[in-house]
């Protein structure tokens, strides 16, 4: 699949272990997610009660099937090898995760393309530098639990910066909720990225039309 920047407008983000580890409810979530408007969607399984394994590997092959049902890019965090493996449309990378140049390389020959975190003006700068990367994630803007080991937040006006400064388009990741994404969005950023908000939501459809009809209206 060809990357677009519109796919970037409600993009979720997670894995079992932002389900209380029960794959089954993550799948059931993510469906509904598809069905009332996400437009990316990051299977990232990562952390404490994460999936490993053949077992990680199965709801990776799961909710692709998935996406594909709804024609939703669908993105693999941080692993060349099961990307390739569950026919990813993308991978997302991290400052911390290996190579960035060789991972550029090999994804553009399976035919990917990349998303690469930056929580810095460096690291933006690096990634103004760098061949193959389709978009940038900046963040956390807010403070988050999603992440255990997440960056300092960078709050609006450090998310602006980073916005102002990429050659990429940016999509905006941390801490993001009802009562901040309109700010967020005044940052010029081409998309907003969530986790809890859909996946920790008692009603999800309600709160994805909502978060997804916000990101169509701003955008």
């Amino acid at each position: 699949m060809r990357f677009e920047t519109t796919m970037l407008k409600a993009y979720l983000v997670g894995g079992s272990q932002d389900t209380q580890g029960r794959p089954d409810q993550l799948l059931a979530k993510v469906e509904l997610a598809l069905q009332n408007g996400i437009t990316m969607f990051q299977y990232r399984e990562k952390g404490p009660g994460a999936l490993t394994g053949a077992a990680r590997v199965q709801l990776g092959h799961r909710l692709r099937a998935l996406c594909r049902q709804y024609d939703c890019p669908f993105v693999v965090d941080d692993d060349l090898a099961l990307a390739s493996e569950l026919g990813a449309d993308g991978i997302h990378v991290g400052q911390r995760d290996q190579g960035i140049e060789a991972v550029l390389t090999a994804a553009q020959a399976a035919g990917l393309f990349v998303g690469y975190s930056c929580a810095t003006a460096a690291q933006v700068a690096r990634a103004n530098q760098l061949a193959g990367v389709a978009y940038v994630g900046s963040g956390p803007v807010f403070p988050t639990i999603s992440k255990a080991d997440a960056d300092p937040a960078l709050g609006v006006a450090g998310l602006a910066a980073l916005v102002a400064q990429s050659r990429h388009p940016v999509v905006a990741i941390g801490g993001l909720n009802a009562t901040n994404l309109a700010t967020v969005w005044t940052t010029g950023v081409a998309g907003t990225a969530v986790i809890s908000l859909v996946l920790g939501a008692h009603d999800v459809a309600k709160v994805t039309r909502q978060f997804a009809n916000y990101a169509k209206i701003k955008s």
